[in-house]
């Protein structure tokens, strides 16, 4: 039985999360993506290590990501959360991919507000970031998204929340994998194909598909939330 009251098991609903939010996850690191692929010299530009450096890429970003999600899961020891209060995180984490939703598609972008909570962080590692690029080597790949992966983002704090509601830190650093794995494949195709998906992506139709997707997964969630909470 899964212990969350979510109706799926942790990491699995943590990897639908990370393929749902497939299409910010381009818009915030798209870029950055295409500038790996197109920093690369032409020479050196070989299927081989293009796919190499942006695995590399995204490597760095996950174990960031685990790192953030071990983080905030010890912080929930320290609180010690009830099962209560783990809801409520499990609930304010959905309505936040909500709030992602209606970013993506254009709708309302009060989620910009959350997002500035990182800003003061983003500044200081910023300007380290850049300084490893243009990348052509692997280990440097790997220290840049190490760095990019705390770049504000919305999707990446709702996961958060959540695992600062599984309050044990290898549980929480579990799941923001899973999640980082959820946004894999949209990021790899992104930097391998960027020419190509940028338009797809850019398109109205495409965001409104993926932000009613994520709208419906979230509200599911919370469907599913009632039952458990009504046992609590």
């Amino acid at each position: 039985m899964d212990p969350t009251g979510l109706g799926l098991p942790p990491l699995a609903a943590a990897f639908v999360f990370g393929l749902l939010g497939g299409a910010h996850c381009i818009g915030m690191c798209g870029g950055i993506m295409s500038a790996l692929t197109f920093a690369v010299p032409p020479s050196m530009r070989s299927p081989a290590r293009l796919a190499g450096l942006l695995l590399g890429y995204n490597l760095g970003r996950i174990g960031s990501y685990m790192v953030a999600g071990a983080l905030v899961a010890t912080l929930g020891t320290l609180l010690s959360l009830t099962p209560g209060m783990r809801l409520v995180l499990q609930g304010l984490a959905a309505l936040m991919l909500i709030l992602m939703a209606l970013y993506i598609a254009d709708w309302w972008k009060g989620l910009l507000r959350v997002e500035a909570l990182g800003r003061r962080l983003w500044r200081h590692l910023e300007p380290v970031g850049r300084r490893l690029m243009p990348v052509v080597r692997a280990p440097q790949a790997v220290a840049l998204g190490a760095v990019w992966g705390w770049l504000p983002c919305g999707l990446v704090y709702s996961m958060l929340a959540w695992s600062l509601a599984m309050a044990d830190p290898l549980k929480g650093a579990a799941l923001m994998g899973a999640f980082g794995l959820g946004t894999l494949p949209a990021l790899l195709a992104t930097g391998l194909a960027a020419r190509q998906l940028g338009g797809l992506i850019r398109h109205r139709a495409t965001r409104n598909i993926a932000a009613l997707s994520i709208i419906a997964f979230a509200l599911w969630q919370l469907w599913l939330m009632l039952p458990a909470q009504g046992h609590g």
